[in-house]
């Protein structure tokens, strides 16, 4: 489960660092697409400012196309002088109107002299075609006018005027050039601090995964060191710290859990109480520390005997010990219970103070039966030590073995079961 939570943070973790990359990457582009829309902008905006140009291409429009052909027009007669006049008045007004538009742009300190100039001379002219205009509408014929003055003044105007022309149109392009160079300079810088801000934020992102991937590793460990200390701690608090085995404690919370199971499946259940025989005066004889090495051998013997995994063995205190089985019927349980008695006996520890032998012995105390609901695990227990009493009386050194729990029935001794079998 902690390993599922584990990868679970490190998947939202590295989720985390991609979505972070896209949404800078992502920044990036829209920056980059939202400054070249800016550029264009500002492009056509600044192109937008042609419109002087396109303003003084009028004025020349008006001399050359319109003023100067209607002259030539009028001395040959092809027009009367009231086309004339007409003609003459509204390009003049024309000239005077573009002109006026043109002042009233923004000029350069260098460029105002001469546009004052070009506008004295435009002014100039202007005022010999408002006579020629007066003449026009007095005279009744035009065949006559000097014609080659007035082109000299209008090739005047347009060598002014085209001057103005080249000069804004230069003007233009460099500015333009200007422009697309700074453009080009400032998306070079912003590119490169653009990427600057994205590896330093991937950095630190990537070193905050590795942090907490860290941490998370030195938890994992801390958190199975804990466990085993647990663990450890758990089996210390189950376990007899003498022989080993499962201690008092571990019967309590095992025996109700194991009589349920018995229950649940109608099964056999035995439960064995084993006793050293005179074992307070094996101590006063040999002393206590004797005395514990041979809790220690008898716990060994009793643990071999019973090596299934479902078999459950104890020491419930002192030198009394427990033994529960599930599935062994009263003859397997008997058979069990005499080799077990037995091979305590082969040991061969000396004992000159038991009644029973030179040797230590034990003595065993066995029920087992069918486990039903009406089987009750306090009157289990006091049948087995029962027995165990009965085992004593007997002359140790034995087993007594019953498969009653309630009722006076008779119980089974060593002799009569190894009969019946």
């Amino acid at each position: 489960m902690r390993f599922i939570e584990a990868l679970r943070l490190k998947s939202r973790l590295f989720l985390l660092f991609i979505l972070i990359t896209v949404g800078l990457v992502l920044l990036g582009m829209v920056g980059a697409i939202k400054v070249g829309d800016m550029k264009n902008r500002i492009d056509s905006l600044y192109f937008g400012s042609l419109i002087p140009v396109t303003e003084l291409n009028e004025i020349l429009d008006a001399y050359n196309g319109k003023i100067l052909p209607s002259l030539y027009k009028a001395k040959q007669g092809r027009i009367t002088k009231e086309e004339f006049s007409s003609i003459l008045e509204e390009s003049l007004r024309r000239v005077q109107k573009r002109w006026g538009s043109y002042k009233n742009h923004y000029k350069t300190r260098e460029e105002l002299p001469y546009v004052s100039y070009a506008s004295s001379e435009i002014s100039q002219t202007n005022d010999e075609f408002y006579k020629l205009l007066e003449l026009a509408k007095n005279r009744s014929t035009l065949e006559k006018l000097a014609v080659s003055v007035l082109e000299r003044k209008i090739e005047h105007v347009d060598t002014v005027v085209k001057k103005l022309l080249d000069y804004e149109m230069g003007y233009a392009y460099f500015e333009r050039k200007q422009f697309l160079e700074h453009y080009k300079t400032t998306m070079y810088n912003i590119g490169i601090i653009l990427v600057g801000i994205i590896f330093a934020v991937l950095f630190v992102t990537y070193y905050v995964f590795k942090s907490v991937q860290n941490e998370q590793e030195k938890l994992e460990k801390l958190s199975k060191k804990l466990h085993q200390a647990n663990k450890k701690l758990e089996n210390a608090s189950y376990t007899d710290s003498l022989t080993g085995l499962h201690n008092r404690r571990y019967f309590n919370y095992i025996y109700d859990r194991e009589l349920k199971r018995a229950k649940r499946e109608r099964n056999y259940i035995t439960f064995m109480m084993i006793d050293i025989d005179f074992f307070k005066q094996y101590n006063d004889t040999y002393g206590h520390i004797a005395g514990d090495h041979t809790l220690k051998i008898v716990a060994k013997v009793i643990k071999s005997c019973f090596k299934r995994p479902s078999d459950f063995v104890f020491r419930l205190g002192g030198e009394e010990f427990g033994v529960l089985l599930i599935g062994v019927d009263e003859l397997g349980s008997a058979r069990l219970a005499k080799e077990l008695t037995k091979t305590v006996k082969e040991q061969a520890i000396e004992h000159k103070a038991s009644k029973v032998a030179e040797v230590v012995t034990a003595s065993v105390g066995v029920v087992s039966c069918i486990a039903d609901e009406m089987l009750d695990g306090e009157a289990l227990i006091q049948k087995a030590d029962e027995m165990l009493y009965k085992a004593k009386d007997g002359g140790r050194d034995r087993y007594m073995i019953s498969s009653e729990i309630y009722g006076n029935a008779k119980d089974t001794e060593e002799e009569n079961l190894e009969d019946a079998a």
